[in-house]
């Protein structure tokens, strides 16, 4: 049961290693540490990808800076409690990890596919030039009763398909994840910088065998 639940998550990140390890949490006396990757886009842009990875898939003690990694998992999200508010945290959960001495295709650096359903209404806009975009929140079940809640952005006639999309809706999309970095207005004199991370869609279906779009 708990590996056919996998299947309804999986990316796959190749890039380049960009900060030490910095301690997240323990689970039954296994430690979990959260490194950077720069994952390169096929324009000259890279997404920033925070991974999640265990102790004992390699030396979190070593400097990785540098090298350039693939890594296999989940994409999973969690609530960090800051003061009143939750705030949506994501990473990649990594389950396997393997270090390239030389990688030249940059169409396979970042791939994603899910499988859960619309947990919020769609938002649909249109930007000032007339790009069509809507925003979606899936809900992606895990074993144990658990869920990833993911944001996802879609662009064009896939943004008109998605507006349409009713909560409940069981749909499949294949995409990237992406990091955007955006500015958090703190009170009426402070702000911050912040990353927020999603999903651009490429493709996506609802899941009663309809054709993709």
């Amino acid at each position: 049961m708990a590996e056919k639940m996998i299947e309804n998550n999986r990316v796959t990140v190749i890039g380049e290693i960009i900060s030490g390890f910095s301690f997240s949490h323990e689970v039954f006396g296994e430690g979990f540490y959260m490194v950077d990757v720069a994952v390169s886009r096929l324009s000259d842009q890279a997404d920033i990808v925070p991974l999640m990875v265990s102790e004992r898939l390699l030396d979190v003690e070593h400097d990785y800076k540098g090298q350039t990694i693939e890594a296999i998992g989940q994409f999973r999200s969690y609530n960090r409690h800051e003061g009143t508010r939750n705030r949506l945290v994501l990473s990649i959960f990594v389950r396997e990890i393997s270090f390239l001495e030389e990688f030249t295709d940059y169409t396979k650096t970042n791939q994603i596919f899910l499988d859960g359903f619309i947990c919020k209404p769609p938002i649909y806009r249109k930007t000032p030039l007339g790009r069509e975009i809507a925003d979606i929140l899936l809900a992606v079940n895990r074993p144990y009763g658990k869920s990833d809640y993911i944001p996802c952005i879609c662009w064009g006639r896939n943004a008109r398909y998605a507006a349409s999309f009713a909560v409940g809706t069981r749909i499949r999309i294949w995409g990237r994840v992406q990091s955007r970095e955006y500015t958090k207005k703190l009170s009426e004199t402070e702000a911050e910088k912040r990353i927020a991370y999603e999903v651009s869609v490429s493709k996506l279906e609802m899941a009663n065998d309809a054709p993709p779009v």
